[in-house]
């Protein structure tokens, strides 16, 4: 008796099973028969309000040309990691950095060779008008009564007619600085842009 019923038990488990799974396969094939013109049982249309596939694309994303240097800007992230840092007579490391020394370990981090003073920095590149200087561009100037140039900076921000400069200054260390400031618009002498 104890076999039988086990038997009758396993017949309506497995009777089940097969009808249940039966009955999902029928949803399935009726839902796709549904859908009207497909592709390997996929719509095509994509009005039809069951659509299973998705062939809308996102809204496409455009870039503007861009002025600024990716090379400028990635410049600028590195010598911006400085700011704060002391000032250190022919320092070229965090322990401390000079004018040219800030410009020469900055560029030679994307393997471009500056020459290490801000004199012979300022024979390399082209001359650009400030009107036309750019983020990553070389500023220069003659401080101290000097006769020949002997400190730089990299331009990091143009705003309208006001540049904005990272350098190492003898007080501050390294800072950024604004060409509007009296003391820098006095002392300024050129622009170099030595990337494009």
């Amino acid at each position: 008796m104890k076999n039988i019923f086990k038997i009758a038990l396993f017949l309506i488990v497995c009777g089940c099973t097969f009808a249940s799974n039966n009955s999902i396969h029928n949803v399935i094939l009726n839902e796709f028969s549904t859908l009207g013109t497909s592709i390997n049982g996929f719509n095509t249309d994509p009005k039809k309000k069951n659509t299973v596939l998705n062939d809308n694309n996102a809204t496409d994303i455009f870039i503007e040309n861009n002025t600024e240097s990716y090379l400028a800007l990635q410049l600028i992230n590195v010598a911006s990691d400085k700011l704060g840092t002391g000032y250190r007579s022919g320092g070229t490391t965090t322990a401390g950095f000079d004018c040219s020394g800030l410009m020469y370990s900055t560029f030679k981090k994307f393997d471009i060779t500056l020459p290490r003073s801000s004199h012979e920095m300022a024979k390399i590149g082209i001359e650009i008008k400030p009107e036309n200087a750019k983020k990553g561009d070389l500023i220069f100037f003659i401080n101290r009564g000097q006769h020949r140039i002997n400190h730089v900076g990299m331009i990091v921000e143009v705003n309208g007619d006001e540049i904005k400069f990272i350098h190492s200054s003898t007080q501050s260390g390294v800072i950024i600085s604004s060409l509007k400031e009296s003391y820098y618009e006095r002392t300024f002498k050129r622009i170099n842009r030595i990337i494009e």
